[in-house]
């Protein structure tokens, strides 16, 4: 294998990487203020929308809110509940339709 040719392997390798992880949520916590549920920040590299959802016994509940992203870093998402949450939360973060990455949120009640 050429330098060149290495190089070009690396740097195909790394983009590869970066597009990968760029799909992420990037908050351990969630909190509530009134009919708001506060994320933090969730980054997508293209057209994203997070959903929450009941989650109890391992189980994907009721659709509890949504919201859309921006491509890139999206700092405090904020995401309308239509209910307050009574179990613990799932959050389903998708980019062009495609589920990227979930967060298992535990409730402190």
């Amino acid at each position: 294998m050429t330098i060149k040719t290495f190089i070009i392997a690396a740097a195909a390798t790394v983009a590869l990487a970066s597009t990968a992880s760029a799909n992420a949520f990037s908050f351990n916590e969630m909190s509530i203020s009134g009919s708001t549920a506060e994320l933090g920040q969730v980054t997508a590299n293209g057209n994203a929308e997070v959903k929450l959802y009941d989650y109890h016994g391992g189980e994907q509940g009721a659709l509890l809110g949504s919201t859309d992203l921006a491509s890139g870093a999206n700092f405090d998402v904020r995401v309308k509940l239509g209910q307050r949450p009574i179990n613990d939360v799932i959050a389903v973060l998708s980019v062009d339709g495609q589920i990227v990455d979930t967060q298992e949120i535990d409730l402190d009640r």
